[in-house]
């Protein structure tokens, strides 16, 4: 499989990622799904299931970025050498940082980075891959297969990690680490964002993505639906007491399992581009840069309008979607800003 065949269905499952990323946002106003800029006037505009989608996203997709990244590192690195791949992360992450975190901080009235942590932690992710690939040389011997045993191994050690630190830091509870560093973080799911984007450096490494046999990985994917399944029949009684207790352990299975399935499923059925899904595939970076403000605005706007629950999560989830990638498209026609964008 050569280099663009393998691009073609990453790049397709990132902007897929993306389109998931800004629905789940879109249900936030609609459901506890966490803090929201926008809080719906009537009070009818509720969907309590919703949590189950929120649940079983935040399992996985910012996970499945970091692996996407993490994958396309190496490669980067040894292509750019050092310096210039450190000035190419600065630019390309740190800018959009520094511009959406000052915009969101002027209109929340605090230091706020909302969505952008996942750029801030992937800039600081990248950085220290780089530190440690000036004192280390990368792995170039000794291939470990890629085998459900050891999806199993990692999904344990993520699983059993996460247990731990939500004894002392529950879900959804974010920090600030020692209260001054400009780095928020959930705790809850930090370790699996790190073995993500590791795991991505290994795959890469180890051809992992290209040489994962269709065995592997329909195993994968119907593992993951199956853990899916499982929240999403959570409703009280026995099941969703021990997952309550397990969560940390169940997810990160879900994580590891889902991933590597998905990763299977585009590889062999969506490996391919068009002119519209390279368009996509080019402005799915901004779309998620500029989607929170462009939906935000989008929800005051419409705030009177009665779609019903659903509809208005439907409606907004697909205008805002449109609207990112279109505003996207438009400031990357600006001279300089593919450099960023």
């Amino acid at each position: 499989m050569d280099t663009n065949s393998r691009q073609h269905y990453l790049d397709n499952l990132k902007v897929f990622l993306t389109v998931l990323v800004i629905f789940h946002h879109a249900g936030q106003a609609y459901g506890d799904g966490g803090g929201w800029p926008y809080t719906p006037s009537n009070a009818a505009e509720v969907m309590p299931w919703i949590w189950h989608f929120f649940s079983v996203n935040a399992a996985f997709f910012m996970g499945l970025f970091f692996l996407i990244s993490g994958y396309f590192v190496p490669t980067s690195y040894e292509r750019q050498g050092a310096s210039t791949f450190v000035k190419k992360k600065l630019m390309r992450l740190g800018v959009p940082l520094l511009f959406m975190g000052a915009i969101i901080s002027v209109m929340s009235g605090k230091l706020e980075i909302a969505h952008m942590w996942y750029v801030e932690s992937l800039l600081v992710f990248c950085l220290i891959y780089a530190l440690i690939r000036c004192f280390c040389r990368p792995i170039l011997k000794n291939s470990i297969p890629l085998t459900l045993i050891v999806l199993t191994l990692v999904a344990l050690v993520m699983g059993i990690g996460s247990y731990f630190i939500r004894q002392v830091s529950p879900q959804d509870h974010w920090i600030w680490p020692f209260g001054i560093i400009p780095l928020p973080m959930e705790p809850a799911h930090y370790l699996q964002y790190v073995m993500m984007f590791v795991l991505g450096i290994l795959a890469r490494r180890f051809n992992w993505l290209t040489k994962m046999s269709n065995g592997i990985g329909m195993t994968s994917l119907l593992l993951g639906i199956l853990f899916a399944l499982g929240i999403y029949v959570r409703n009280g009684g026995w099941w969703s007491d021990f997952l309550g207790q397990w969560f940390g352990i169940y997810e990160s299975f879900l994580c590891v399992f889902i991933s590597f399935g998905l990763i299977w499923l585009f590889r062999e059925k969506l490996n391919w581009s068009n002119r519209f899904l390279k368009w996509c595939s080019a402005q799915a970076y901004g779309a998620y840069v500029f989607h929170l403000l462009l939906m935000v605005a989008l929800q005051f706007a419409t705030d009177t309008v009665w779609m019903g629950a659903f509809g208005k999560f439907m409606f907004i989830g697909i205008v805002t979607t449109i609207l990112a990638f279109a505003v996207t498209w438009l400031v990357r026609c600006i001279p300089g800003m593919k450099k960023v964008l």
